[in-house]
């Protein structure tokens, strides 16, 4: 079976950037932002995260469109992430979600997950399958949530955001 991968990996200590700074869209979740290029662990011979996909300029981390996976081939997805949440005692609840078009007129949450805080560091990780085409770009978006369900701009230290298409779908 042939299978494509994509892996973003966006780190605070790596990118010297310090960390994520957290601002919610109209949904009330933050698109993650990956940079653009291989390094680190990030691997993309596909081109599915390239600044030239999605707009006539190119796009430039950290703006909204280097937060999209553009998958090349038809196929199964298996989407998974990981995030690090920086400390903070103002949420209680973290929520994450793989989004179709997130920045189109097709946004479509397929998966969402809401975990409440543990006693420990907020270090999460999702995971998910869903048919993919190309021309439907996907994101990573994410909340974290205080009392009475309000939006909480806790920064995150680390991001990594995979996408793995079986191509050789069978069908009946």
């Amino acid at each position: 079976m042939s299978v494509t991968v994509c892996s973003l990996l966006w780190d605070a200590a790596k990118h010297g950037a310090g960390s994520q700074k957290i601002s919610y869209d109209s949904d009330g979740y933050h698109l993650v932002r990956f940079p653009y290029g291989a390094g680190d662990e990030s691997y993309d011979p596909w081109k599915m995260h390239d600044p030239a996909n999605g707009g006539g300029s190119p796009s430039v981390f950290p703006d909204a469109r280097s937060g999209l996976i553009w998958p090349s081939h038809e196929g199964w997805g298996v989407l998974s992430a990981m995030v690090f949440w920086d400390a903070d005692d103002q949420p209680n609840e973290y929520r994450a979600r793989f989004v179709r078009d997130p920045l189109g007129p097709g946004y479509d949450s397929t998966a969402t997950t809401d975990t409440w805080k543990t006693g420990g560091g907020q270090y999460k990780t999702y995971f998910w399958q869903i048919f993919v085409h190309p021309g439907t770009p996907l994101g990573l978006k994410i909340s974290a949530r205080g009392p009475g369900d309000a939006k909480v701009p806790t920064a995150i230290t680390h991001a990594q955001f995979k996408l793995a298409i079986h191509t050789d779908v069978l069908r009946p």
